[in-house]
């Protein structure tokens, strides 16, 4: 699918993807919503997933890119919005957030009022000081199951006289912060009730 995309600003690649639609645990039913649309690679991967994606960026040529590629793979389940998150998230009930952006602690509090209860916003930080501000940002504003982690790629070479580890890998490309909105807490009571009696 990857082959058939247009590239122009810098992407979200496949393994960090697959981490984000693996952990987040969205499916068939799920809204999701992504910021920093870039040219729209993670958009259209979970589109192909979900039931309805929204994807925020300022800048219009990088929506135009993800739009084109929406339109290759026949998508019309994608909702483009020219737009800064930091200011102002329209939807609500939105089962996961993804945020690829310069700052991304500062969209952290709207993006909680546009999540469902217990909704899944990940981080996708480049550098290990994001990952602190944007943690501690989780925590000042009760985020619960706070969790980071990064994902490396390492291709194997398989000959007849034997297998190794390649020298090409995807290494580093980002850490990954995944974390919860809180669920009510009478909700919260009632999950740990069903799972004490094994329901």
């Amino acid at each position: 699918m990857y082959k058939k995309l247009k590239r122009g600003p810098q992407v979200i690649l496949p393994k960090d993807i697959g981490m984000i639609i693996a952990y987040s645990g969205i499916g068939k039913e799920s809204v999701c919503m992504d910021a920093g649309t870039g040219s729209g690679w993670l958009a259209v991967s979970l589109a192909r997933i979900c039931k309805t994606v929204y994807s925020y960026d300022i800048r219009e040529e990088f929506t135009a890119i993800a739009e084109k590629n929406a339109r290759i793979l026949g998508l019309e389940n994608i909702r483009f919005r020219n737009g800064d998150v930091c200011i102002k998230i329209q939807e609500r009930g939105i089962d996961l957030v993804v945020l690829d952006m310069p700052s991304s602690e500062k969209a952290l509090a709207n993006a909680k009022k546009a999540l469902a209860e217990g909704g899944t916003v990940v981080g996708y930080l480049p550098h290990m000081e994001q990952v602190q501000r944007f943690a501690a940002k989780l925590e000042k504003l009760k985020f619960s199951d706070i969790n980071t982690v990064e994902v490396i790629v390492r291709d194997m070479l398989v000959r007849k006289e034997g297998m190794r580890p390649s020298t090409k890998g995807i290494w580093h490309t980002a850490y990954l912060v995944f974390a919860n909105k809180p669920l009510p807490a009478a909700m919260q009571k009632k999950q740990a009730q069903e799972t004490q009696h094994g329901i």
